[in-house]
């Protein structure tokens, strides 16, 4: 898809205007309710909608398809992140009132690292056809990993902090207690980084990690770097306020992780017979409606499986 500057410049300026809202909603530290969280993910999904609307109507089927397939794609993936924002928030005792703060930098954190992975993504791949080969290694990789998490059935695991986080409060003082959402203090002349840093570091550095899943992925999906941008930021924008909505749901999806190795590792097959046919080899390809039709259909059924499953080991459990 032909994307002029302007409407690149239009569209980053849109979704700015969007995360101002964003903040504006979470300036105040506040417990966010179940309405609250309700109306925005249900603003956000619509918005995203729009969108999507709108590229099918100034762009096209192939483009809008594209779109909602990457979207959904990622929006997936990000709800899978929250079971670590869940360990995380656990592990440092974030208090409730604090949470959608910490959760609305890790957003920026996030958008800021997939627009750099993005770019270099975008411009390995129209350098290097090769390239397609890795990622379609790496998500078929990531599939298998994921079936051999889900078997291993840890629903105790704790977060560990890596050893990046861990030579960081070796050596930068601390306070031992929350001073609000400040990052930073000042006590007895000396600068020191509050729970809340470590807390953010701990999101950002996960976020890397989602990145190397999620970027490889979209691009399965698409090569058209405009549209991995925007399906990765109308993912992500929704995902503080989801973080609230389902954060109880979260133990009873307990095949997604199932769901979620089908879809990466169905586009790592994609990405290979791409690499494959970009080679000259007459490998077939794979249509977005066949990729948009088997996300969903997967994600729908590994969605009722869960929630069948977890309603049947609530009821063998009761006395």
């Amino acid at each position: 898809m032909d994307v002029s500057l302007g409407l690149w410049v239009a569209t980053i300026l849109g979704l700015c205007a969007l995360i101002a809202v964003d903040f504006f909603i979470g300036r105040k530290p506040h417990e966010v309710s179940i309405k609250e969280a309700a109306i925005w993910s249900v603003v956000w999904t619509v918005l995203a909608v729009l969108f999507g609307f709108g590229l099918l109507a100034f762009k096209g089927g192939q483009s809008a398809g594209e779109f909602f397939a990457g979207f959904i794609t990622e929006k997936s993936l990000s709800v899978d992140n929250l079971f670590v924002f869940v360990l995380i928030m656990a592990k440092f005792a974030v208090p409730s009132r604090y949470q959608q703060r910490v959760l609305l930098i890790g957003v920026l954190i996030a958008l800021v690292l997939r627009a750099a992975f993005i770019a270099a993504g975008a411009a390995l791949i129209a350098s290097f056809s090769w390239v397609f080969y890795i990622f379609g290694a790496f998500l078929i990789w990531t599939a298998w990993k994921l079936i051999q998490e889900a078997r291993a059935d840890k629903p105790d695991e704790e977060y560990e902090e890596n050893k990046v986080l861990k030579a960081i409060e070796k050596r930068v003082p601390s306070t031992g207690a929350y001073h609000g959402t400040r990052l930073l203090v000042v006590q007895d002349g000396k600068r020191l980084m509050t729970p809340m840093l470590i807390v953010v570091l701990a999101i950002g550095s996960a976020d890397i990690l989602f990145a190397l899943d999620s970027i490889p992925a979209i691009f399965g999906l698409t090569q058209d770097p405009y549209i991995v941008f925007t399906a990765n930021a109308f993912a992500l924008m929704g995902l503080r306020q989801l973080y609230f909505l389902i954060g109880g749901l979260l133990k009873r999806l307990v095949h997604l992780s199932y769901g979620l190795s089908v879809i990466l590792g169905f586009i790592g097959v994609k990405l290979v017979l791409h690499a494959l046919h970009e080679s000259g080899v007459p490998a077939p390809e794979i249509s977005v409606p066949v990729s948009l039709g088997v996300i969903i259909v997967v994600l729908a059924v590994t969605t009722a499986t869960s929630l069948l499953t977890s309603k049947k080991n609530a009821a063998d459990a009761q006395p």
